[in-house]
C-alpha cells in the first residue's frame, strides 16, 4: 500500500468513527453518500486510467524529452504552461497524465509549471469564474496567475 492509501484509510476510519459516535445515522448517510459519488465517478475514472495507459504506450518520449525535457528551458516552461491550462479534468484523471508526462522523460521544472498551470489556469474555471467574479476579477487574476507557473519551473529548475 502506498502511503496515500494508508492516510485516505486513516481519514476514512476517523470521520467513520466521528459518524458512528453520533448515533444520529451519520455512517450510513455518508456511507450511501459516498457510494452515490463513486457510482457518479466511477465511469470518468476508469476512462481516465485507460486514458492513461494509451498516453503511456503512444507518448513519444524523444518529443516529450526534446520539447518538455529537463534541457527544454523557457521554451519547455512556456509549454507545459500551455498544456496546463488544457488539461481536462479533476485531478483523478489529470495527475496520472501529467505522471506518465514525467515518467516519460519530463524535466522538473517543466512538470511543476504543468502542475501549477492546471491548478492556477485550467480554461474550464473561466466557465464558473465569470458568472461569480466578473470580467475584472477574472482579467486580474489570470493576468498575475499566468507568471506563478513560470516562476515556480524556473525555481524547480534549479533543483
Amino acid at each position: 500500500m502506498t502511503t496515500a492509501i494508508v492516510v485516505l484509510w486513516l481519514i476514512m476510519a476517523g470521520l467513520g468513527y466521528i459518524a458512528w459516535r453520533r448515533r444520529d445515522g451519520s455512517l450510513k448517510q455518508g456511507a450511501v453518500l459516498g457510494w452515490k459519488t463513486f457510482k457518479r465517478n466511477a465511469l470518468v475514472l476508469v476512462l481516465a486510467f485507460i486514458i492513461v495507459g494509451f498516453v503511456e504506450v503512444l507518448s513519444p518520449q524523444s518529443l516529450i524529452e526534446k520539447y518538455l525535457g529537463p534541457q527544454s528551458g523557457w521554451q519547455g516552461l512556456l509549454l507545459a504552461e500551455a498544456i496546463g491550462m488544457l488539461l481536462p479534468g479533476g485531478p483523478y484523471a489529470v495527475f496520472p497524465i501529467i505522471g506518465v508526462i514525467y515518467a516519460a522523460g519530463a524535466g522538473l521544472g517543466p512538470v511543476v509549471t504543468l502542475v501549477t498551470s492546471y491548478s492556477l489556469l485550467a480554461f474550464l474555471t473561466i466557465t464558473f469564474e465569470l458568472p461569480f467574479m466578473g470580467w475584472r476579477f477574472t482579467a486580474v487574476r489570470w493576468g498575475t496567475g499566468l507568471l506563478v507557473p513560470l516562476l515556480a519551473g524556473a525555481v524547480a529548475m534549479l533543483f
